[in-house]
């Protein structure tokens, strides 16, 4: 007899085995260190911001927001595959148990997210409202949690739904109820907090309804939810490790390859077009080196002490190189590559000289900034020491690295 509790049981299992393997990488020794310094220079300058608080600082729209976003954001992971489809369909009046399971697995899963709003929100409600006692903030940490119990459910009961319209405006309207209601249980208004809570009640039972409409089980909907996030979760770990389950996405971006691909008719440039490319049109290195860029660029413009803006220059380039080198490994399984009349030095001396350019185009980014603010001690220090590193790092680290 089939047993899907048994079956979850084991599905969980091997999920847990392929995840936990690619997390080894993706938190190694680099990424740790530079998580330990975000968080300790964050919880530095946040407790000075905290200490001269405005009186009219918006605490309870931004943690009414953030609780709001995080209850709304509740995705069901189911562990289904494409094989389930064929295969699971004639069970499916026996899978109550493993859906079950998938939705206390969903709910765990997220509480991190949480506890880290919660403990990030916690000093800053603190400084807002000292006047309130302690568990008042813990009460409505409560809130939450039954919140995001309320929606994780709802959402369940909505991917029975094919349409996508519908279920984006049920989203929307519980998000903004959400929203409204943490805003208010925040701002101390009870009366309309209570209101809020009777309007999402009201939907979430209407949802029960109209679930109810539609007893059968869309898998095809389920595999493709749960397909696109562990892409998702794949396109991350290849940017520190070769994952052979990744279906890499290729973008057009035409004009940006035009602007690229502009290099000599030779043999010793073919791996200069093809990093290029690949950089542009494949996966998400184009999208991780901006962003590297523009999360770097505003510590660097916000962060007061000039010595921790350079630090954070730094950091960010170093980030930036680090991610970039799995453009080395990205082709590892195109067997045509080997057959091209081209050395493999030729090929590692392209990948350095690429990364070179992009970190020298990153450190003159962060000149700019220093330039803007008027820092001129600031820019020259990262301008000659963004060079230095970007040299250092790139010919003694990242070359040991690829030619081993």
């Amino acid at each position: 007899m089939f047993d899907s509790h048994a079956f979850f049981k084991r599905r969980f299992s091997a999920h847990m085995k392929e995840t936990s393997r690619y997390l080894r990488y993706i938190f190694n020794g680099h990424i740790a260190v530079a998580m330990l310094f975000f968080i300790s220079a964050a919880a530095y300058y946040y407790q000075g911001w905290l200490a001269n608080l405005p009186d009219n600082f918006p605490t309870a729209w931004i943690i009414g927001v953030a609780f709001g976003l995080l209850v709304s954001y509740s995705p069901v992971r189911t562990l289904l595959k494409e094989p389930d489809l064929v295969f699971l369909i004639a069970a499916e009046n026996k899978m109550g148990p493993y859906f079950r399971d998938a939705l206390i697995y969903s709910f765990v899963i997220q509480l991190y997210l949480i506890l880290l709003a919660g403990a990030a929100f916690g000093p800053l409600y603190f400084a807002s409202y000292p006047d309130r006692a302690g568990n008042i903030y813990l009460l409505t940490l409560l809130v939450v949690l039954i919140f995001k119990v309320g929606n994780l459910v709802d959402n369940w009961w909505m991917l029975k739904i094919r349409e996508p319209g519908i279920r984006q405006v049920d989203q929307a309207v519980r998000m903004l109820l959400n929203v409204a209601v943490f805003y208010f249980i925040v701002q101390g208004e009870m009366v309309w907090a209570g209101i809020t809570t009777v309007l999402f009640t009201l939907v979430f039972l209407y949802d029960l309804s109209v679930s109810r409409k539609y007893p059968g089980i869309v898998w095809d909907l389920l595999v493709e939810k749960d397909r696109s996030r562990m892409q998702t979760f794949y396109r991350i770990a290849n940017m520190f490790t070769d994952v052979p389950h990744l279906k890499n996405q290729v973008k057009n971006r035409h004009w940006l390859v035009s602007l690229v691909s502009r290099v000599p008719f030779a043999n010793r440039h073919t791996f200069d077009y093809l990093y290029r490319i690949s950089f542009v049109r494949s996966g998400d290195y184009l999208g991780m080196y901006v962003r590297l860029i523009v999360i770097g660029g505003l510590f660097v413009y916000f962060v007061p002490n000039i010595w921790m803006k350079l630090l954070f220059a730094l950091l960010f380039l170093y980030m930036s190189a680090f991610q970039m080198m799995t453009l080395y490994h990205h082709h590892r399984t195109i067997m045509w590559l080997d057959l091209y009349p081209v050395d493999i030095g030729v090929r590692q001396r392209s990948l350095l000289k690429l990364l070179f350019q992009l970190t020298l185009f990153q450190t003159i980014i962060y000149t700019l900034l220093f330039i803007v603010m008027q820092e001129w001690a600031g820019m020259l220090i990262v301008l000659a020491g963004g060079i230095v590193f970007d040299y250092l790092f790139i010919l003694g680290y990242v070359k040991k690295k690829v030619t081993t």
